[in-house]
């Protein structure tokens, strides 16, 4: 009997050793140093993830008519804003930016008819891979023919883990 109930301490200890090890794992962020962005992403089981919806810049100009580029801006712009709106989305949440290990990211042609990347790819500097937040994040950017509304440019999904 006296066996049998140190065996069982010894497998609920073992257990909850185990659990200790995986709680005390970090995420892992796979680095590419010629590039903005991450090769990849080792996400432990213990963390806790948040996914944004797709998101958008918030309008800039109420006045301006349905398909008017004004009313949210260039591409430049609306990749601030909608940066902006996932760091304010997320932060709600209890997470910072540092924690966002994933983007994808669409982004429509603009009134010339091409896809601004360089755009995008400046204000994703402003946010990621810079003094207040080193951190890179996996990423995937994406033309697309056009977003829900022929004004938007840029739409984002987030996915931040802690």
């Amino acid at each position: 009997m006296k066996i049998n109930l140190y065996i069982g301490c010894f497998i609920l200890l073992s257990l909850a050793a185990c659990q200790s090890q995986e709680a005390n794992k970090e995420i892992v962020r796979v680095d590419r140093p010629e590039s903005s962005i991450l090769k990849g992403v080792h996400l432990p089981a213990n963390k806790d993830v948040f996914y944004t919806s797709g998101l958008v810049s918030e309008v800039k100009n109420p006045n301006a008519k349905p398909g008017d580029m004004s009313k949210y801006g260039n591409t430049y712009e609306q990749s601030i804003g909608v940066l902006r709106r996932i760091k304010t989305t997320i932060e709600a949440e209890g997470y910072t930016m540092k924690d966002v290990f994933f983007l994808r990211v669409y982004i429509a042609p603009d009134s010339t008819g091409e896809v601004d990347f360089d755009a995008w790819f400046k204000a994703y500097g402003e946010y990621f891979n810079n003094e207040i937040n080193p951190n890179k994040v996996a990423r995937s950017t994406i033309g697309v023919y056009k977003l829900a509304r022929p004004e938007l440019l840029v739409e984002v999904e987030a996915v931040a883990a802690k």
